[in-house]
């Protein structure tokens, strides 16, 4: 796969709720009835409703109906239910005569076939006793933005104090949750469920969002694929699916069919990191790995791993690292693939010249720059500007906070503005790390990676990330693969690694270690086509649209 839009194109696409509107209407006017795609989302809504709950005849299922097109979607839906038997009622938020369009239409619909409604103002819903055992909430949709109104915001909180013992299917997105940052504005619907529809939402799929979503479903309505492919979105989901991308092993290979990483970090009392890194290349599938650090350091990095090579820096005058890169350093440069810059590197002032030097060799390898590297260059800003397309930074909230010259607890509050500002201070690819890391660079779409996985948060995990990223981006030169891929690929292969571990630590205990010896295995259970398979064998992989 050579071209980011080949990469994009096979993954599950995350419109903005503003985007999904002009599929909508993309679609409208190529010639689709929008009352044919709203009979559609309900059809989908009614099928996922019957796979969680499917004794559905004799049962009583409140719909609560807003005033936009999600309430059209309810309307819908009661008569499908009401034909199956179930004795659907539609509370609604506004007058029925002051519905309009499509969604009017299918109220009219749903009342010629004898679907009962009432005004949700008078209606006694309130008590728990009288209350079904399903609820669906078509209140708000995706265009929802801002804080909710009084009113709504109480009906919210009276739905979820009924929903803590029955099931609740929230169409499109439970009300009151952002579509883009996955955050409650400040209260949201409490689903069991949810069904959205053509496509998953950026807020749908972030970790912090599970509580309100629950099982996330994803369902055609018959948006065109010509529609999505001249209109593209600006976020795509990095799950297993993606996987698929790793390229097959070839026939007769050697080792330098797998490229050369170099391994540039492990000061003394840090070389760990450094043996983690290398590890962490070697599992993902490097053919060569080098590690060059201080002399004292090289014994602990090898570690007992004969396969990682090393290279000696020596300085006088007790520094660590040389102000210029040795000759013997830039030969080895030059013979290799990809670099892997900052594990167990130091933060001192001769950590920060040998990085200069570094960054200023002519023709250097695409490299990855990770922990103390990005401490050094939240330092040096201006050293910033001498990162590539090629490059992929690997920032974890802290070092982000360094690197944009704020605190980590602004970064966390609103991590896709923070992955905007870290992608406007360079052409290299940013990775911010965390519970569903956000990939992204200059000018190209978001990747977010749906998993939060407590397997990963152990020290040594972002170097086995790294190292993982630079075997990739070693395995990418033979084909000549976009950094952005290459850096999706890595993060979404880590997260799989860490949902292995969980199997055998379910509990964590975990070392990073281990971390890095399952990433074979997610390849082999990921890779080529067969993300259905592992996900019967207990991995999450998100859904796609069916």
């Amino acid at each position: 796969m050579r071209s980011l839009r080949e990469f994009l194109n096979a993954l599950p696409p995350l419109p903005l709720p503003e985007e999904m509107r002009t599929w909508d209407a993309a679609a409208i006017r190529l010639g689709l009835p929008e009352v044919m795609l709203m009979e559609n989302a309900a059809r989908a809504a009614f099928d996922v409703l019957r796979a969680h709950c499917p004794k559905l005849a004799g049962q009583t299922v409140w719909l609560f109906m807003g005033s936009g097109n999600n309430g059209g979607d309810a309307a819908c839906l009661a008569r499908h239910l009401l034909d199956a038997g179930a004795r659907p009622l539609v509370l609604h938020a506004k007058a029925l005569g002051a519905y309009k369009g499509v969604t009017a239409k299918h109220v009219r619909i749903a009342r010629a076939a004898g679907v009962p409604f009432s005004p949700l103002g008078r209606h006694d819903w309130h008590d728990r006793h009288e209350a079904p055992a399903i609820l669906v909430d078509g209140l708000l949709g995706t265009g929802f933005s801002g804080e909710l109104r009084p009113a709504l915001r109480d009906v919210i909180e009276r739905i979820n104090r009924l929903a803590t013992s029955r099931f609740v299917l929230a169409l499109d997105i439970p009300s009151g949750l952002n579509g883009a940052s996955g955050h409650p504005s400040p209260v949201a619907v409490r689903a069991t469920a949810t069904i959205s529809f053509a496509a998953a939402k950026p807020g749908l799929v972030l970790p912090w969002a599970r509580p309100w979503t629950g099982r996330l479903h994803v369902r055609a309505i018959g948006i065109p694929a010509v529609v999505r492919a001249t209109s593209p979105c600006s976020a795509y989901l990095l799950d297993g699916h993606c996987l698929n991308a790793l390229p097959t092993l070839p026939e007769n290979s050697y080792k330098n069919s797998f490229g050369h990483v170099l391994v540039l970090g492990g000061a003394p009392g840090l070389s760990g990191a450094a043996h983690l890194a290398a590890r962490g290349a070697l599992r993902a599938g490097a053919g060569l790995v080098t590690a060059a650090a201080p002399a004292a350091s090289l014994p602990e990095i090898k570690s007992g791993w004969p396969e990682i090579m090393t290279l000696a820096l020596t300085e006088s005058g007790g520094r660590q690292w040389p102000g210029t890169l040795p000759e013997d350093l830039r030969e080895l440069c030059a013979r290799c693939a990809a670099l892997v810059v900052g594990p167990g590197m130091g933060r001192g002032e001769d950590a920060a010249r040998f990085l200069a030097a570094l960054l200023d060799m002519p023709r250097r390898p695409p490299a990855v720059f990770d922990a103390d590297a990005l401490m050094l260059l939240g330092r040096r800003p201006d050293l910033l500007g001498r990162m590539t397309s090629r490059d992929i930074l690997t920032p974890h909230p802290g070092e982000a906070a360094a690197l944009l010259a704020c605190d980590t607890t602004v970064v966390q509050a609103d991590r896709p503005t923070a992955l905007a500002a870290l992608r406007a201070c360079c052409a290299g690819v940013m990775v911010l790390k965390g519970a569903g890391t956000l990939v992204g660079q200059a000018d190209a779409p978001l990747l977010i990676s749906p998993y939060d996985v407590p397997q990963l948060a152990v020290g040594g995990s972002g170097d086995v990330l790294a190292g993982c990223l630079g075997g990739l981006l070693a395995l990418g030169a033979a084909v000549t693969r976009p950094s952005l891929c290459t850096a999706g690929l890595g993060v979404a292969l880590h997260a799989l690694a860490g949902r292995i571990c969980a199997a055998s630590w379910p509990e964590r205990g975990n070392r990073a270690s281990e971390l890095a010896d399952a990433l074979p295995r997610v390849r082999e259970r990921f890779a080529h086509g067969n993300p259905d398979q592992a996900e019967r064998e207990g991995q999450e992989v998100l859904p796609w649209p069916e």
